[in-house]
C-alpha cells in the first residue's frame, strides 16, 4: 500500500489520501461495523497500520461510528468504476475446431456460460454498465442485450485486426473501465466498485513460461514486458484503466491506428511500447482464481465433463463416424489454415485424425458430391489412403491423420518423377465422375461471383481474360483425352509418411478434365522454373515431349495461373487474404498464356 491522491472535499480544501485509508474506506464501506482487527485480517495489513488510518479517517470526518460518512462517500468517488468492456470479438483460431461453430466465450464450462458467468459477477458488484465488443458469430452473443441489458458494439474489423481495434470502437467510453475478455473463467469475483489505479491481473508461473511475463518496480508499476521467461508474473488478460490511463491510452491509439505495424498488435503491445507514459500496475492473483483455456485438453482438465455436454455438431459427427464416445477426443488442435478450409487434429484411443470444415462461401465453388465421389475413386486405386467419410451435403469430412508427414519436393528430381507417376496413375483410371472441370469454366464462375460486387477494375484484367478464351479455344482443337483429374494437384496434397508411402489428399476440385489440367495446376503452384517446367513435362510422358504436347499443356500451365487468379480476387473480395498466391497466380498467367498463343500461332 501507498500512494497519496489529492481530491477536493465539500469546502473546497484537498485532502490527501493514500493507498491505505482508501483501502481502508472501501473495506469499511463493503462491510459496515467490521473491527479493526477485522479490517486487518480483510486488507493483509497490520492491525497497527488500520488503527493509524482509521484515526486519521475519523479525524477527517471520512468515518464515523464504524461506517463511511456521506463525506467519506464523497471522497471514494473519483475512483468508482464507470463501466467494464468484454472483448468477445476474437476468431480464437487455436480453440479449433469447437469455435469453428460456437465463439470461446458461449461455451459452458461447470454448467455456466463463459462470459455469462463475468457479467453476473459485474453485476454482482454493482456495476452496471457492461459493453460486449463482438463479431466474428457476432449473432450468437445478441440474446446478452436482452438477457442482462448490456450495450452490444460490433467491431467489422475483428479478422483484419488485432484486439487493439476492438478498444478503438469504444474508445469514447473509456474512463475508469474494466477491460475483459470473454472466455476466462473468473474463479473468485475480482471485481469491486472502487478501484485505486490502472492494473493488469497477473499469476505467476513456476519454471518456464510461453506468457507475457511482467516487469515491474519495487513499487509494481508496470515497466515491461517479455513473452517467454521462468518464475515470473504473467499477464492474465484481465485489466483496469483509471481515467488518466485510459485519457492518454486513446490517444495513442488514435494517433497510431492508421499506421499499418499496428494492424497485428495487440493492446497490450500498444501499453509495452508506451509503457513510460502510461501508469499501471500489477494486480497479483493466487493460483486458481483466473483460468484461461488455451487448448480444448486444458478445459477438459478444467471441467472433465466438457465435451459430454457440449452441443456442437462436430462431436456428435466424430462420434457418429469413428463410434468412440466423447471422452476420448483429445490432442485437438489446429492444423494450418488452408486457402479454402478450416482443419483441425484430434486423436481417439483408436489413432489420429484430421477433421477438415468447410471455409465460408465454398458451398459456391465446391460440388461436395463430386468431391465424395473422387475421394472413394481415390481410396479403391491406392492413391489416397487417408480417407474416412465425407458428408456431401454440409461438407465436413474426416481423414487419417499422417504423422511426422513431409510435403512432396517438387525442385527434388526423384520426387518429382513420383508426382508425375501419381498423376499419369490418375489420368489412366477408365473412371467416370458427375462433374466435369474446365479451367476457363472454372474461372468464369469466379468471375460472376465476383462481378455481383461489382465492376474488376484491375488494370490488364479484360486482356488477360482474352487471352485464357483464346487458349483454350487453341487446346481444345487437339483433341487431348478427358479423363479423372484431381486439379488441385500440388506439393502441398502429395504428403509422404513415415514409410516414404504418397498420398495424395484434398479432392475437393476433382473431376472430369483435359488431361493437362493437372500438370498447368503443378507448375503454377509448386512454382516450378521453365526448366524444372520441362523436365516436369518429360518425366510425366516418359520422354521427351512432341511440340503439340508442349504447347497443350502450357495452355493449362496459363489457364490454371488465370483461374486460381481469378478465384484469389474473389476470395480477396470477401475480407480473405490469400498473401503471395493472388501474384503468384498471375504471374504464371500472364507468361504462360501468351507464350502457349505463339507456340500455336507460329
Amino acid at each position: 500500500m501507498g500512494g497519496k491522491c489529492a481530491i477536493g472535499n465539500a469546502n473546497g480544501m484537498g485532502i490527501m489520501i493514500n493507498r491505505n485509508e482508501f483501502e481502508v474506506l472501501c473495506a469499511m464501506r463493503e462491510h459496515p461495523g467490521m473491527t479493526q482487527r477485522e479490517l486487518a485480517n480483510v486488507l493483509g495489513v497490520s492491525l497497527g497500520t488500520v488503527n493509524n488510518t482509521h484515526r486519521k479517517l475519523v479525524k477527517e470526518k471520512l468515518v464515523e461510528d464504524g461506517r463511511v460518512t456521506a463525506r467519506g462517500m464523497r471522497e471514494l468517488k473519483p475512483y468508482k468504476v464507470d463501466n467494464a468492456v468484454i472483448l468477445a470479438a476474437g476468431l480464437s483460431s487455436r480453440f479449433a475446431p469447437i469455435s469453428y461453430e460456437k465463439p470461446k466465450g458461449l461455451l459452458t464450462v461447470r454448467g455456466e456460460v463463459l462470459i455469462e458467468r463475468q457479467i453476473e459477477q459485474l453485476l454482482e458488484t454493482g456495476i452496471n454498465e457492461i459493453i460486449v465488443v463482438v463479431g466474428y458469430k457476432k449473432e450468437l452473443f445478441f440474446y446478452l442485450e436482452e438477457k442482462y441489458g448490456v450495450h452490444i458494439v460490433v467491431n467489422p474489423d475483428f479478422a483484419a485486426r488485432n484486439n487493439h481495434s476492438s478498444l478503438m470502437r469504444v474508445r469514447e467510453m473509456l474512463g475508469n473501465t474494466y477491460i475483459c475478455v470473454s472466455d476466462n473463467y473468473l474463479a473468485t469475483n475480482p471485481f469491486r466498485q472502487y478501484e485505486w489505479k490502472a492494473s493488469y491481473s497477473a499469476e505467476y508461473a513456476d519454471g518456464p513460461t510461453d506468457e507475457w511475463c511482467l516487469q515491474f518496480n519495487k513499487k509494481n508499476r508496470i515497466t515491461g514486458a517479455t513473452i517467454g521467461g521462468k518464475d515470473s508474473w504473467y499477464m492474465a488478460d484481465h485489466a483496469y484503466f483509471d481515467r488518466t490511463f485510459s485519457e492518454r491510452f486513446v490517444e495513442i491509439l488514435e494517433a497510431e491506428y492508421d499506421d499499418p505495424r499496428t494492424v497485428d498488435k495487440l493492446w497490450e503491445t500498444l501499453f509495452i511500447e508506451h509503457v513510460d507514459e502510461l501508469d499501471m500496475e500489477v494486480r497479483f492473483h493466487e493460483p486458481g482464481e483466473i483460468y484461461e483455456f488455451d487448448s480444448l485438453d486444458e478445459m477438459k482438465d478444467f471441467d472433465p465433463l466438457f465435451l459430454e455436454n457440449i452441443d456442437l455438431d462436430i462431436f456428435d459427427n466424430i462420434v457418429a463416424v469413428l463410434g468412440c464416445s466423447k471422452s476420448e477426443i483429445h490432442d485437438v488442435y489446429p492444423l494450418k489454415q488452408g486457402l479454402t478450409n478450416l482443419s483441425c487434429h484430434f486423436a481417439t484411443d483408436d489413432g489420429e485424425y484430421v477433421y477438415r470444415h468447410p471455409g465460408v462461401g465454398t458451398e459456391q465453388m465446391i460440388d461436395r458430391a463430386a468431391e465424395m465421389q473422387a475421394l472413394d475413386l481415390a481410396k479403391s486405386i491406392g492413391i489416397d489412403s487417408t480417407f474416412i467419410f465425407e458428408n456431401a451435403k454440409r461438407g465436413w469430412k474426416i481423414s487419417k491423420f499422417i504423422p511426422n508427414a513431409r510435403e512432396l519436393d517438387p525442385h527434388n528430381e526423384a520426387e518429382l518423377a513420383e508426382a508425375m507417376s501419381v498423376a499419369r496413375k490418375l489420368h489412366a483410371q477408365e473412371m467416370t465422375l458427375d462433374r466435369h472441370f474446365d479451367y476457363l469454366d472454372e474461372g468464369l464462375k469466379y468471375e460472376s461471383l465476383l462481378l455481383k460486387k461489382g465492376p474488376i477494375e484491375v488494370r490488364g484484367y479484360d486482356e488477360l481474360r482474352a487471352q485464357a478464351i483464346r487458349a483454350r479455344e487453341l487446346a481444345r482443337g487437339d483433341g487431348a483425352p478427358t479423363c479423372l483429374t484431381h486439379n488441385d494437384f500440388f506439393n502441398l496434397n502429395l504428403l509422404y509418411d513415415e514409410d516414404g508411402n504418397l498420398s495424395l489428399i484434398d479432392w475437393e476440385y476433382a473431376g472430369m478434365a483435359d488431361y493437362a489440367s493437372d500438370f498447368g495446376t503443378f507448375v503454377v503452384t509448386c512454382m516450378l522454373d521453365d526448366n524444372e517446367a520441362e523436365k516436369a513435362l518429360e518425366l510425366y510422358f516418359g520422354r521427351t515431349p512432341t511440340l503439340q504436347e508442349k504447347r497443350h499443356n502450357f495452355v493449362f500451365v496459363g489457364l490454371a495461373g488465370w483461374c486460381w487468379y481469378v478465384w484469389s480476387l474473389q476470395k480477396e473480395s470477401e475480407g480473405d487474404n490469400v498473401g503471395d498466391w493472388l501474384y503468384t497466380y498471375y504471374r504464371y498467367a500472364k507468361k504462360y498464356l501468351p507464350l502457349a498463343i505463339s507456340l500455336y500461332e507460329e
